[in-house]
């Protein structure tokens, strides 16, 4: 990992003295630290610099926080995300995790509180790099699928879908349980590094798209356990004695 002089923290943020407050606190514990007040800036920062966290507010001038995420997602979806909102802003902490937002802070909060969520969000991301933690180097046969764990991708039919880091990590560790419950306490604890309610709704989105990756072969499914977890079940019946069914996409 990193040393702390090492990591890089992109902060765009419209409200000056709390992008000073961040900055300030960032930098007094070494964080190299990139601060604007601009989505547009934010951008272009981001495509300059060797970016390892980026923690933004949710309402920026020439964009709001959602589109800047969006957008760097494209250029890497595996940047890891902190987002700031008001307290009572449930609907958009939703929306956030639909982003794939690793983590929040709610307003008014702590520095020790920002510190510790920074410090715990670049801890899972290096504990969960999937090239040395959770994918390994191989393919793996899903049903008319290939997973292709090295490269995070799947193939159907000669066509290829590539898959973001979490996508890959979740779906190899429901691979490791086929057929079996994975808890959801289980996954999350492995691949966001804890079980925290918006934390799980995010993980919620990556299993419906799974579901979208995978639904071309009707004999390769994952199953939802209600209240309790998952299962990925691979060209055969399991018998099943809890009640199972299958969730429709979900909508955040």
């Amino acid at each position: 990992m990193k040393t702390l002089s090492k990591i890089s923290i992109l902060v765009v943020e419209d409200d000056l003295n709390l992008r000073n407050q961040l900055k300030e606190c960032l930098e007094a514990v070494e964080y190299k630290v990139y601060v604007t007040r601009s989505s547009v800036e934010g951008l272009e920062i981001f495509k300059k610099y060797d970016i390892d966290l980026c923690i933004y507010g949710v309402e920026l001038n020439e964009n709001d926080g959602f589109a800047l995420a969006a957008q760097i997602r494209i250029l890497n979806p595996d940047m890891p995300f902190i987002f700031i909102a008001d307290k009572g802003m449930h609907v958009d902490m939703l929306k956030g995790f639909e982003f794939g937002i690793d983590d929040y802070v709610l307003r008014p909060f702590s520095n020790d509180e920002l510190l510790l969520r920074v410090k715990s969000v670049m801890h899972r991301m290096e504990r969960n790099n999937p090239f040395t933690y959770t994918l390994g180097d191989d393919k793996i046969n899903l049903g008319k699928f290939i997973f292709d764990t090295k490269n995070m991708m799947l193939i159907y039919n000669g066509k290829e879908q590539s898959l973001t880091r979490k996508e890959a990590a979740l779906l190899k560790v429901l691979y490791d349980n086929k057929n079996e419950l994975l808890t959801r306490k289980k996954a999350l604890k492995m691949i966001w590094g804890n079980s925290d309610y918006f934390i799980g709704r995010s993980m919620d989105v990556f299993i419906a798209r799974l579901r979208k990756y995978l639904k071309a072969d009707p004999n390769v499914k994952i199953m939802t356990v209600h209240g309790v977890g998952f299962r990925l079940i691979i060209n055969e019946d399991v018998p099943q004695t809890e009640s199972v069914t299958v969730d429709k996409d979900v909508t955040v």
